[in-house]
C-alpha cells in the first residue's frame, strides 16, 4: 500500500502535470471552444482511456523492472528531476504560449471527438515522461505489490487529471475570455508554477534511494 504522505504528494505532482500546458490541454480546450462542452466533455472520455493505456504500461513494467534492475531507480530518479526543471522552464520561459488561445477545430463526429483525445493523450510525451521518471519515484517494493502501488497511483492521477481536465472543458469558453481581460495573472501563474516545480525538482534529487 502506498503510503498517504506519498499519495498526498504524488496527487499533488499530478495536479502540476495537469495544470501544465501540453497537447491534452490545448485539445480541449480548442474542442470545446470551437465545438461547445458536450464535445469537449466526448474528448476527454478519450484522454482518460489514453491514461489508462500508461497506467498499465507503467504498472506492468515496473513490476519487472524492480525486480530486474534496480539500480535503474536512480537513473530514473534523475530523469524525473531534469523533466520537472524542462516543466519549470516551459512555463516561465520569454514567449511561453497560453493554452487558453484556441486553435481553430473542423467540426467532427463524436467516434473521432473519442478518437482523437485518446490519440493526443497517447502520444503526449508530457504524459509519457511522468509515467517512464515521475510515476517511478512514488513506488517502493518494501510497501507490497509493486503492480498495486502501480495502479493506486495510476488511478490517482488519473481522478485528478479527469477533475481538472473537466473543469477546463466546461469553463474553457469563460476562461479563456478571462485570461484575455487580465493577462497579469496569467503571468503570475505561471512563474508561481515555475517556482512549485523547481522545487519538486530539487526535492526529488536530493531523495535518498529506497531499499529494493
Amino acid at each position: 500500500m502506498v503510503p498517504v504522505p506519498d499519495l498526498l504528494l504524488f496527487a499533488g505532482a499530478s495536479l502540476l502535470m495537469v495544470l501544465t500546458p501540453g497537447p491534452n490541454m490545448i485539445y480541449l480546450i480548442s474542442r470545446s471552444i470551437c465545438q461547445g462542452r458536450q464535445a469537449g466533455v466526448i474528448s476527454l472520455f478519450g484522454v482518460v482511456a489514453g491514461f489508462l493505456v500508461h497506467m498499465l504500461t507503467a504498472a506492468l513494467g515496473l513490476s519487472a523492472l524492480f525486480l530486474a534492475v534496480p539500480f535503474v531507480y536512480e537513473l530514473l530518479k534523475w530523469a524525473g528531476a531534469l523533466y520537472l526543471l524542462w516543466l519549470a522552464w516551459q512555463a516561465v520561459k520569454p514567449g511561453a504560449r497560453s493554452p487558453f488561445a484556441p486553435q481553430p477545430l473542423a467540426v467532427d463526429p463524436v467516434p473521432k471527438l473519442f478518437l482523437m483525445g485518446f490519440l493526443t493523450n497517447l502520444l503526449n510525451p508530457k504524459v509519457a515522461v511522468f509515467y517512464l521518471s515521475i510515476f517511478p519515484q512514488f513506488v517502493s517494493p518494501e510497501h507490497g505489490s509493486v503492480f498495486g502501488q502501480s495502479v493506486t497511483l495510476g488511478l490517482t492521477q488519473i481522478a485528478v487529471s479527469f477533475s481538472v481536465n473537466l473543469l477546463i472543458a466546461l469553463s474553457a469558453a469563460s476562461m479563456a475570455s478571462w485570461f484575455v481581460r487580465n493577462p497579469l495573472w496569467l503571468a503570475v501563474q505561471r512563474y508561481l508554477m515555475g517556482f512549485v516545480l523547481g522545487a519538486l525538482a530539487l526535492r526529488l534529487a536530493l531523495e535518498h534511494r529506497r531499499s529494493v
